[in-house]
C-alpha cells in the first residue's frame, strides 16, 4: 500500500521539512531511505510521524491508481497486502484510507501482515526488494525514491506501467 497506492514519502518529507526547516526533496533520497540522510538524533521524529494519529490517513494517493485498481478488478482478483505488523498503531488508519479512496475494494480483500512472503499470489506489486525477497510469485518492483538503484525484479515506474503490464 505506502509508496505504491499511498504517497508516504512525500507525507514524511512535508512533515521533516516543516519541523526542522529543511528543504529535503525526493532527488535527495536517490537510492537511500530517508533515515539514511537525516542524522540520528532525528530518527525519533521520523519514527513518531509513522506513529502518529494521522500520518496514513494522510497520504495522498498516487496518481492513476485508483483508476487502474478499478480496471484491474475486472480482469483479476486483487487484493491489497500491507505490512501493517511494523507500524502496529496504522491499521485503521491504514483501513479508513483505503476505504475511502479505494471503497471498491471489500475489506475481505485486504491483507495484514508482516512478511509478505506468507502470500499466495500470482504477483505482488511492492517498492520495497525485501518483500519481494520470499515472495513465491512474480514480484514487481514499483519505483521508490529508496530502491532505485536495486537490480533484479521487473520494475514499474507508476500505474501507467502497471496498466500497460496487465490490461495491455
Amino acid at each position: 500500500m505506502d509508496e505504491v497506492m499511498a504517497d508516504a514519502v512525500a507525507e514524511h518529507l512535508l512533515r521533516y521539512n516543516r519541523d526542522y526547516e529543511e528543504q529535503l526533496t525526493v532527488a535527495d533520497l536517490e537510492g537511500k531511505w530517508l533515515w539514511e540522510i537525516v542524522s540520528s538524533d532525528r530518527h525519533g521524529a521520523l519514527e513518531a510521524y509513522l506513529r502518529s494519529e494521522d500520518f496514513f490517513e494522510s497520504l495522498t494517493v498516487m496518481p492513476q491508481s485508483q483508476r487502474v485498481m478499478q480496471r484491474l478488478q475486472h480482469n483479476y482478483e486483487v487484493f491489497i497486502a500491507t505490512a501493517a505488523m511494523e507500524i502496529p498503531t496504522s491499521f485503521a488508519q491504514k483501513f479508513r484510507w483505503l476505504e475511502k479512496h479505494f471503497p471498491f475494494i471489500p475489506p475481505s480483500h485486504i491483507v495484514y501482515c508482516g512478511d509478505k512472503g506468507i502470500l499466495k499470489a500470482d504477483y505482488l506489486i511492492d517498492d520495497n526488494p525485501r518483500q519481494l525477497q520470499r515472495f513465491q510469485g512474480t514480484g514487481i518492483l514499483y519505483s521508490s525514491p529508496h530502491n532505485a538503484k536495486v537490480k533484479g525484479f521487473k520494475r514499474v515506474k507508476n500505474w501507467l506501467e502497471v496498466e500497460q503490464m496487465f490490461l495491455g
